[in-house]
């Protein structure tokens, strides 16, 4: 791990070395996901004196930063000492809370089952390597999944079913799942026969406590409280705006999108918004261009955007394919990403975006329905411009080469959430942003336009709902209410997403407040700046900060800005 900076050793910076040595001790599987092996045999430790040690470390390390004799040297240093203390605060408290190690039992099934699957999801090393790590996280998945036990007497019963679910997939991995890898490479593979049966096992005594003990031990809250909310939003995304004023701005927004999709239904020959925004479906390509035409959307894209120079494209190869055949029985239960953010460090060429597989073999009213569910719509503004191309893709591109340490890793994808909250609105931001950008150069259709106009909905209703469920003004059951009746969700997606933004304090508000702040800051620069005004230079600039806050970067972006006048 090299300095981003190139300087000698100074408080700031050997501060930050024990900060991140301590990141990735005490969170095992977030390094493997980074692309730092040191610790590819572990999982994490929620023992009593394994939290505690975790819980006193932190500690330790946010007095140390506040006793610094010297001042950062460089706004690198500057930013990465903010973020980490920022980070150590929300982790502390999250330490000390009900919400996460010790009333949610999703947080040690997710661990448990991506600490194994995260070594085979990209080759970094050979098989071998990646075998003898995964065997030995599956021998602890018996230890850690027993912690889980002794930790989590009471949860909220969503979480509880949620966490069954994840049992399922784990389950379909652990079994299933490592059969079908060793049938790859039996010589090699087979090391994980024996591990992986004892994991299974653990996860089927787990699950059974969840049906049984804790399913009758239901908590009463999912309310993070206000409290807590406003400490993710003041150190993790760095807003200074006060909770309710989010949540008031965002109804807004909500209000002005919502009356654009009713006054535009027309314009489609339809009657009402969700029969516009049923007409995607039938517009897909056949099962046998289908895989091919992910590839196809993605060089239409690229070739759009430098054309119309709107930043530095990177040499980032990426290959849609289907999802393993070793993951396709587990990931419908786990947070099983289409798009996971390559790792930042130790990375192969070519990054693989695992899509819904369509085999030829399956019945042909089946593979009408996947085609339908993945339509060109689909495929186009969800899997190539939001995730796979000039979304997230880009920005991760950009993010590995920021001069901030932090900004390299914050935003990867980890087994339940990002590395660091502070990387949220920064990555979803600038993915939302970038539809919006394909958008302004005529890469939409008009259909596709009036389905952003939905997405935009969705997002505000996210932050209200981020708001005043944690701020307690919204039951669980009313956070999906609002789901159905202000974005027109069905119920099943409305009560999934409610859970999800429930186990996640403060990260729902990350898409409208990172999207919005990015469009203001282009605003206010282009005028600042008149005729050296360049939205490429723009683009260039605000990513090469990496994944931080876009409040921050739009203050440091300001700054420059008005220093150059």
């Amino acid at each position: 791990m090299t300095r981003a900076d190139h300087l000698s050793p100074s408080p700031v910076s050997d501060w930050l070395e024990r900060f991140f040595a301590s990141y990735y001790a005490h969170r095992p599987v977030n390094a493997t996901f980074i692309g730092v092996h040191g610790h590819d045999h572990q999982l994490p430790d929620f023992s009593d004196s394994g939290a505690g040690d975790t819980l006193a470390d932190m500690q330790h390390l946010l007095r140390e930063s506040l006793q610094l004799a010297e001042e950062p040297r460089s706004i690198y240093e500057r930013l990465d000492l903010r973020l980490a203390q920022g980070f150590l605060r929300t982790q502390i408290w999250e330490c000390q809370s009900a919400h996460f190690h010790h009333g949610n039992p999703s947080t040690y099934i997710g661990e448990a089952v991506f600490g194994a699957m995260s070594l085979f999801l990209t080759r970094f090393a050979p098989l071998s390597e990646c075998v003898e790590a995964a065997a030995a996280r599956m021998e602890g998945v018996s230890a850690l999944l027993a912690q889980a036990q002794r930790n989590v007497r009471r949860s909220p019963l969503p979480w509880t079913e949620r966490a069954v679910r994840e049992c399922v997939g784990a389950l379909a991995f652990f079994t299933e799942g490592v059969d079908l890898l060793i049938a790859a490479d039996p010589k090699v593979v087979s090391r994980l026969k024996p591990a992986a049966d004892r994991a299974a096992v653990a996860v089927a005594a787990f699950r059974q406590y969840l049906e049984t003990d804790l399913r009758r031990a239901t908590a009463s809250t999912y309310a993070s409280g206000e409290q807590a909310l406003v400490l993710y939003f003041r150190e993790g995304h760095c807003l200074n705006t006060g909770a309710e004023s989010i949540a008031e701005y965002a109804e807004g927004e909500l209000g002005a999108a919502s009356r654009y999709l009713h006054e535009h239904v027309a314009d489609f020959g339809a009657t009402d918004v969700s029969g516009v925004l049923a007409r995607s479906s039938a517009i897909h390509p056949s099962a046998g261009r289908y895989y091919g035409r992910y590839q196809e959307v993605w060089e239409e894209v690229r070739e759009t955007a430098v054309a119309n120079d709107l930043l530095t494209w990177p040499d980032a190869p990426i290959r849609y394919a289907p999802r393993p055949r070793w993951a396709r029985k587990a990931a419908p239960h786990l947070y099983f990403l289409f798009y996971r953010s390559p790792a930042a460090f130790n990375r192969p060429a070519v990054h693989d975006y695992f899509v819904t597989p369509i085999d030829s073999d399956l019945p042909p009213e089946e593979q009408n329905r996947l085609l339908a569910l993945n339509n060109d719509s689909v495929i186009k503004l969800n899997h190539v411009i939001h995730h796979g191309s000039i979304g997230h893709h880009v920005q991760n591109w950009h993010a590995f080469r920021s001069r901030s340490r932090i900004g390299q890793i914050a935003a990867v994808d980890c087994a339940s959430r990002i590395a660091m909250s502070c990387g949220g609105t920064m990555a979803e931001g600038w993915a939302c942003y970038a539809t919006d950008l394909m958008n302004e150069v005529g890469a939409l259709t008009p259909l596709e336009q009036y389905e952003e106009y939905q997405a935009r909905r969705r997002m505000c209703a996210r932050a209200v709902v981020d708001v005043r469920l944690h701020s307690g003004r919204y039951t669980l059951e009313q956070a999906a209410d609002y789901y159905e009746q202000r974005v027109g969700m069905d119920h099943a997606a409305a009560e999934s997403e409610a859970v999800k933004n429930s186990m996640f304090p403060g990260a729902a508000v990350i898409y409208l407040s990172g999207r919005d702040g990015i469009q203001r800051l282009r605003k206010e620069l282009s005028a600042t700046l008149g005729p050296r005004w360049s939205l490429r230079a723009f683009h260039d600039e605000f990513l090469s900060y990496g994944s931080i806050p876009v409040a921050l970067i739009s203050d440091e972006m300001k700054r420059r800005a008005d220093g150059s006048q």
